[in-house]
């Protein structure tokens, strides 16, 4: 029998601290899991525990990311999209409340079929990062209200009123399971789509960004780079945008969809410094997110910007950035394989999207 390579090892431990780990939590829940119990369920040193995962809120959050991209990965898309915002919106609450607990479901097992962060992010950066990602969240369910366009403001606002009551449901549930019809709750978030709105104004910021510098730099985009909403491969190399945006930075995506030309493709790309923690969380906050869009709207109406989880930083450090983190805000225009313009800096993705974008005549080395 031929040994095992080292990276092979590796992920057998990790898949087995997985399961372990799940069992763990919902026997016993996240605040009275305990580590060295899941090495003695894995049947694995405490040691081996650490040298995959930095902690146990590393380990809650790694289960939950992996149960929301298996989920992900085994949906179905529809042959057509619901025909209007309303039914749309239905259709993804029904699936989204799936996940409410059993009555009969223990407390642990109940937080994981919700992927409950409840107890779970404790520090200020984690709780900014996942603001930030929920208002992320609410521009993609909106691009797939209205597919193929920049959403409006208002149906951004909508989006985010769909996903308020739906993690309100959530959390009384996860405190009182058996506590509210998912049919009411999914003929609510339908009446959703009928409130009255005002359209927001632009943000105040906006006319005061430095216009992207000009450029016509070469440069070797990381492989190995896949969308997160279609699982297709990602070229970097291709005409269109490129916002690197930080964790605690993500609401910025709103402003780069909008200010995008139509027909211009737009890329984020998501990116920490702490890929164990914030890194998973985005992980699984996305997936968890693409898993329910998959199975309501069709192929061709998910959302039309591609997102990229980079928690290795390889598009800064491709780009030249000395460092990444939750605050990094970033975005360059490719046209014809070169960078033509880069902005850094709140605003970066409106000022390359407004930037005249004809490459000058001698590229850079």
């Amino acid at each position: 029998m031929a040994r095992l390579t080292r990276a092979e090892q590796q992920e057998r431990t990790r898949a087995a601290v997985l399961v372990a780990a799940r069992h763990e939590f919902a026997e016993h829940g996240y605040a009275d899991a305990k580590v060295d119990r899941i090495a003695e369920r894995a049947d694995l040193t405490r040691g081996a525990v650490y040298s995959n995962f930095t902690g146990k809120r590393a380990l809650y959050l790694a289960v939950l990311a992996d149960a929301a991209e298996q989920a992900r990965d085994s949906a179905r898309a529809p042959e057509r999209s619901p025909g209007s915002v309303a039914a749309a919106l239905g259709a993804f609450a029904r699936v989204w409340l799936e996940r409410l607990p059993l009555v009969d479901d223990t407390p642990g097992k109940g937080h994981l079929r919700l992927r409950s962060l409840t107890g779970v992010l404790d520090t200020a950066p984690a709780r900014t990062a996942l603001a930030e990602l929920v208002r992320f969240e609410a521009l993609l369910l909106a691009l797939a209200l209205e597919p193929r366009r920049a959403p409006r403001a208002r149906t951004v606002r909508l989006a985010g009123l769909a996903q308020t009551l739906l993690h309100g449901a959530a959390h009384l549930a996860e405190n009182a399971p058996g506590v509210g019809d998912p049919f009411d709750l999914a003929r609510a978030a339908e009446h959703l789509a009928d409130i009255t709105l005002t359209e927001s104004t632009e943000p105040a910021h906006l006319p005061f960004i430095d216009p992207a510098r000009p450029a016509a730099d070469r440069w070797t985009p990381p492989r190995g780079l896949h969308d997160e909403i279609t699982g297709r491969p990602v070229d970097l190399g291709d005409d269109g945008l490129v916002v690197v945006l930080g964790a605690g930075r993500l609401s910025a995506a709103q402003e780069a969809v909008r200010s995008a030309r139509p027909g211009d493709p737009v890329t984020f790309v998501l990116v920490t410094d702490d890929p164990a923690e914030t890194g998973r969380l985005t992980r699984l906050r996305i997936a968890d997110l693409v898993g329910c869009l998959r199975r309501v709207f069709a192929a061709e109406d998910l959302p039309w910007p591609r997102v990229v989880v980079d928690d290795g930083a390889q598009v800064p450090a491709a780009l030249g950035l000395p460092t990444a983190d939750d605050r990094t805000e970033t975005a360059i225009c490719i046209r014809a394989g070169l960078i033509v313009a880069r902005a850094s800096g709140r605003g970066s993705g409106h000022a390359v999207a407004n930037h005249d974008d004809q490459p000058h005549p001698t590229p850079s080395p």
